[in-house]
């Protein structure tokens, strides 16, 4: 009954899809009204206003958020997922990143997957239930945030004036229901030399960012070119790619005239190349809960005297940031220091709640596949926004799709998607 709903209605969640992926909603610079960019209040509204053509409420809050309820009453079912979206300008896109594309059975975009699709689904699966008369005995809300990518400051936005839902859940992760989220911290180390040692170095180059994997550094200036090429992937998934700033060190430590710039190329080569789990570093910690810690370095600068790296960690959900800073600290090459740069504290939901074990019973009923909670890497509205879980989009197997060139998601899955989604709304509000 609901495969045939989706399936006659199809042509037009494609269209809504289509129209939302169209309007490339990168963090902009803040404007009245558009705090995170003239873009992103762009897709705000346009979805919003399609919302309302539903019959169902609708509110912009703050110009940061926006919603879509069906119901009253002061408690609410929350489901929240952004519209805005990292950059597009890799090169190996194989169609325009903002034009929706059908290739054999997937859609390519930027937002496809990461995070438009999923949440629209979301709303679609609202419209659907609507249009059957649904009358939820608690509100349900669909949420739409603006700034997911860039740390999350539209939620305190939203929550100065809008109550925090009683339960809820995020699609924008994996499946099934995601009971924990690690803890995540940015760390920049900073190693001073004396003076003149980095004169004949150079500045690197390259694409460098803490939300992949870097795949192409060079070195330039000084007495000779250095340059390596990796394999960009998610950073919070290292060991799907190659990491150019890594490769590039072990060049530099063979390369160099300079003995102390060796010895600390080398020491970067041997703690973080192929070391993805924080294992040359002292602090490989796994836990039963979520497994082990993970470790990129995304970023490498010069300035004067000093070499920046920068390192975006992973911790289980049982370790804490301080345990992890004091075993790096008992790792570094002498005269490095640490700075944190970003600090997110782990989540963790007891899995045995039954709101979860309803949402696991309701994937296990429409995809077949085994429905026991899982934890993460990734990082989701489910750190900031009060009782709410992460729930899909990716099924298992699926990995290291977003923030890349030609992200994708398979039609089939979106289809399955609106299905769990419907049952699961009618489920958490009755």
């Amino acid at each position: 009954m609901y495969r045939a709903e989706i399936e006659q209605n199809w042509g037009e969640y494609v269209a809504l899809l289509k129209e939302a992926i169209a309007i490339p909603s990168v963090k902009g610079k803040a404007e009245t009204g558009a705090p995170f960019g003239v873009e992103a209040r762009q897709v705000l509204d346009y979805v919003t206003g399609r919302a309302k053509d539903y019959g169902l409420k609708t509110r912009i809050i703050n110009d940061a958020m926006g919603y879509a309820q069906l119901g009253e009453g002061e408690d609410y079912i929350g489901i929240v997922g952004h519209l805005d979206v990292v950059a597009a300008d890799g090169p190996g896109w194989l169609s325009s990143p903002f034009k929706l594309d059908e290739r054999e059975g997937y859609f390519y975009g930027r937002g496809v997957l990461d995070n438009k699709g999923p949440i629209l689904s979301c709303l679609f699966a609202l419209k659907l239930l609507k249009e059957r008369n649904f009358n939820p005995r608690i509100p349900v809300r669909i949420i739409f945030g603006t700034d997911e990518e860039s740390g999350s400051a539209d939620v305190p936005l939203y929550l100065s004036e809008e109550k925090a839902p009683i339960f809820g859940f995020t699609p924008d992760c994996k499946f099934p229901v995601v009971y924990g989220e690690r803890g995540v911290v940015a760390l920049e180390l900073t190693t001073r030399f004396a003076h003149g040692v980095l004169d004949s170095l150079g500045d690197f180059h390259g694409g460098m960012a803490k939300d992949f994997v870097p795949d192409d550094i060079e070195l330039s200036g000084g007495n000779q070119n250095y340059s390596a090429k990796g394999l960009r992937t998610p950073s919070n998934a290292p060991e799907l790619g190659k990491n150019a700033i890594t490769a590039l060190a072990g060049i530099l430590q063979n390369n160099l005239e300079n003995k102390e710039l060796r010895h600390y190329f080398s020491w970067l080569t041997h703690s973080f190349h192929e070391k993805h789990f924080g294992q040359g570093v002292g602090i490989d910690f796994p836990d039963q809960e979520s497994g082990r810690l993970i470790l990129t370095p995304y970023k490498i600068k010069r300035e004067n005297n000093l070499i920046h790296l920068s390192l975006s960690i992973r911790y289980p959900v049982t370790v804490t940031e301080d345990q992890v800073i004091n075993g790096l600290s008992e790792n570094l090459y002498e005269g490095t220091s640490i700075k944190i740069t970003r600090s997110l504290s782990g989540t963790y939901v007891d899995k045995t709640k039954q709101e979860i074990e309803d949402l696991s019973s309701i994937y296990e009923e429409v995809t077949g596949l085994n429905g026991q909670p899982v934890t993460t890497t990734g990082a989701t509205y489910a750190r900031s926004m009060p009782n709410i879980v992460a729930f899909g989009p990716s099924f298992p197997g699926e990995k290291g799709i977003a923030h890349k060139e030609n992200e994708y998601i398979k039609i089939e899955h979106l289809k399955q998607m609106i299905e769990i989604y419907m049952k699961s709304i009618e489920r958490l509000c009755q």
